[in-house]
């Protein structure tokens, strides 16, 4: 069956056509770094990535959260300092929403692929950046984010079902892009496996 060789590919196909994908993480994986290198990778190929992606850490209670935008190269500081005697750090949401007003004019500017840091308590509330996703699927841009394996069931229900999830590696993500690829015309690929389009044939 096509689902079976689909998921042989590191993914399995809630709607085999969205171009929403869920990279889906557990605690001792590092999406930042996939989704980084990814990004990196889109745009030396003459692509455009936008969005924004963490550095360094995975939760949002590391002691210095920051971020960097992948379509500038910019980092952001997304933590606010507590003082002397506090443990870890608060989430700077004010600092969140800019980058996010950053990352939408990016979308207006046009992009081949939106890639959001992380499906947060903030998002599963309908808040943070969860309005980027909206904006750019609506604009036929395709959407990655990082969702903790923990908040999946809340990002399905979220997502209504409409999503890809992706293991937490570049292959899986590279053949998720193949697929999209097919549909939308754009590039970018490793040449080095088949693509998604060629496995469901």
């Amino acid at each position: 069956m096509a689902i079976d060789a689909a998921m042989t590919q590191g993914f399995v196909m809630f709607d085999s056509q969205c171009d929403l994908a869920a990279l889906v993480y557990d605690k001792d994986q590092d999406p930042d770094a996939v989704l980084r290198d990814f990004a990196a990778d889109l745009n030396s190929r003459g692509l455009r990535a936008v969005g924004l992606v963490q550095l360094g850490h995975h939760g949002l209670d590391a002691p210095q959260l920051s971020a960097v935008l992948v379509h500038t190269g910019e980092q952001l500081r997304l933590f606010q300092d507590l003082g002397a005697g506090a443990k870890g750090c608060k989430l700077d949401v004010g600092q969140l929403l800019d980058a996010g007003t950053q990352v939408a004019s990016a979308i207006d500017e046009g992009a081949d692929i939106v890639i959001i840091n992380r499906f947060g308590r903030q998002e599963r509330e309908g808040k943070g950046l969860s309005y980027l996703i909206e904006r750019a699927l609506s604009n036929d841009i395709p959407v990655v984010i990082a969702v903790p394996s923990h908040r999946f069931a809340e990002w399905i229900a979220f997502a209504d079902g409409m999503s890809v999830k992706l293991h937490c590696d570049r292959e899986s993500l590279d053949a998720w892009w193949a697929a999209v690829s097919c549909r939308t015309g754009s590039s970018g690929v490793r040449r080095d496996h088949r693509s998604v389009c060629e496995v469901l044939k």
